[in-house]
């Protein structure tokens, strides 16, 4: 059996003498801080503040080489000396905090005495160190009302944001990373119009999907009601997108295909969190796109309980329909968001269905 190294090889990053305590720490927490984020990637922006770092203090460079050879030495470990130095760690939720400088030393140092024990025990935790680390720059949530749609720039570029049009009855969260975009669709629908930019990627989470584009247009339905209640749709306008399913506790092999990759004129109806296909792919026209931006709804041999939920998302309607066989009758056509009552003067010529109103609503009943 392996066992863990007394010291790791950090010399490099040993303080000139007469250095404080709390210098040191304060030191030990910029150089790991910039550890991770070069670990990561650094954009433009990033290498010229840490240039100027480098520059303000000659501990610095040596710092930063130890905390990123601490990186290292602790990757490199067995598995069970890893699991050995987790069960180190305190049981509760750990934060690093400025004015706890010394907290990881306390807890580690019998493993690994050098000043770098903050990084070790960051990266010992699992993939989640990155993020203890690197917090959102911007993160925001946003939300329309029903029958409202919503226009939104996200912050990702000085020159041409990307951004979000959110449908009626929208929730979502905008989230950007040094190293990626990211949007959490909770409920609803949007359309995306991303910035291209290679080394940070634009994620949306839907359901139990996940969507990867680098620059794009695109639109994303996950909706509690109305049409397909409950999947997740993903439709390329132009450009191309990847879609994949977030990682779920069943047996890898029992999965079907984790990854599909779309482009413009392609259509995803994922299934549902239960599902174990991914999805079934078909042709859109680029044009027939999130058409509820234009004001329109399209119907295609939808059920009509699911239309009447359609058009509820936009407003009241006073329609009902309470008979399962003339829920599940086929209807078709293109209506305006607000045209429920068109909507429903049709039908008696389209199905073998009328119309009765009582008690304040209008009931489609069988004819």
């Amino acid at each position: 059996m392996s066992s863990i190294p007394s010291s790791l090889d950090t010399t490099a990053g040993h303080l000139p003498e007469g250095t404080g305590a709390g210098d040191a720490d304060t030191l030990e927490q910029e150089a790991a801080t910039w550890a991770v984020r070069c670990n990561a990637g650094l954009d433009a922006q990033g290498q010229a503040a840490l240039q100027a770092w480098l520059a303000a203090d000659a501990r610095h460079a040596p710092a930063l080489d130890a905390m990123r050879a601490s990186i290292a030495s602790v990757q490199n470990l067995p598995a069970q000396d890893l699991a050995r130095l987790r069960a180190g760690l305190p049981q509760r939720q750990v934060q690093v905090q400025a004015q706890r400088p010394r907290f990881w030393q306390t807890w580690l140092r019998p493993f690994a005495p050098h000043a770098a024990t903050a990084l070790i025990a960051v990266a010992v935790v699992g993939a989640g160190w990155f993020g203890w680390w690197v917090q959102p720059s911007f993160e925001q949530s946003y939300a329309s009302q029903r029958g409202q749609q919503l226009m939104a720039t996200l912050p990702d570029d000085a020159a041409s944001g990307s951004t979000v049009q959110l449908d009626t009855s929208t929730r979502l969260t905008a989230r950007l990373y040094r190293n990626r975009r990211e949007v959490e669709l909770s409920d609803g629908q949007a359309m995306f119009s991303v910035h291209s930019d290679p080394s940070r990627p634009f994620q949306v989470l839907a359901g139990d999907l996940r969507i990867t584009v680098v620059g794009t247009r695109f639109s994303v339905r996950h909706t509690a009601q109305g049409l397909g209640a409950g999947h997740t749709v993903v439709a390329v306008e132009e450009g191309k997108v990847k879609v994949e399913r977030l990682q779920r506790d069943t047996d890898p092999a029992q999965q079907a295909p984790a990854l599909v990759l779309l482009t413009a004129g392609q259509m995803l109806e994922g299934g549902s969190a239960q599902d174990a296909s991914l999805g079934t792919v078909t042709e859109v026209a680029p044009a027939a796109v999130a058409q509820w931006r234009s004001g329109r709804l399209s119907f295609n041999r939808t059920p009509l309980a699911q239309a009447l939920a359609e058009f509820e998302r936009y407003g009241p309607t006073g329609l009902v329909v309470r008979d399962p066989a003339v829920a599940a009758l086929p209807v078709g056509g293109s209506y305006g968001l607000n045209q429920h009552q068109r909507f429903a003067e049709f039908l008696p010529h389209l199905l073998p269905v009328r119309l009765v109103k009582h008690d304040g609503v209008t009931e489609i009943v069988a004819r």
